[in-house]
């Protein structure tokens, strides 16, 4: 169901970003054709050469690279899907308030395609209120949300506010794609 689906990923900077490696062999192996959009922070947690190598296409980082300019409008036309993984508790406050400070942002700003997330935090910070008052607002401008997952995390706690799997998160976008055809 992801042949020839254009998935744009969307990586912030979490310590779940190193489940992403995986995520995009997945999607590649489905028959997707995935570009990713790094933070600078992101870089912190995954490498931009394993992904460009797993994606098959250059990984964008910042605005103008290379006396070019990346294209956000393009970007945000192109995917069939804007998926943010992992969506760290700073993007997401920045997309309940329309911040733009990066290229990601810039690029979620633009998307006409449906924009997906798969949040990852510790425990205490996906139940602040704050956190699920910014998710209600994603949510109540037409973005999904993929559920966290509970078990073990970064800090050592044991809880909920772990990304989904990659598998997980594979079959979600595959079952999107089945719905919304």
């Amino acid at each position: 169901m992801l042949n020839n689906k254009k998935i744009l990923i969307g990586i912030t900077g979490s310590i779940a970003a190193y489940k992403l490696p995986l995520l995009v062999r997945l999607l590649v192996k489905a028959g997707a054709e995935v570009k990713l959009i790094m933070t600078p922070a992101s870089k912190d947690f995954v490498s931009p050469l394993v992904l460009s190598t797993l994606s098959k296409n250059s990984v964008i980082t910042e605005l103008s690279q290379n006396d070019s300019w990346a294209n956000h409008v393009r970007l945000g036309r192109w995917a069939d899907v804007f998926l943010l993984a992992p969506l760290s508790c700073n993007t997401l406050a920045k997309m309940a308030h329309g911040l733009c400070d990066n290229l990601l942002m810039a690029v979620y700003l633009s998307a006409t395609c449906p924009v997906v997330a798969a949040p990852a935090m510790d425990e205490d910070m996906w139940h602040h209120p704050s956190t699920k008052k910014n998710l209600q607002t994603i949510k109540g401008i037409g973005n999904q949300v993929i559920p966290v997952e509970s078990g073990e995390l970064a800090s050592g706690l044991v809880g909920e506010g772990r990304m989904a799997e990659p598998e997980t998160i594979a079959a979600w976008l595959e079952a999107f794609f089945l719905i919304s055809n």
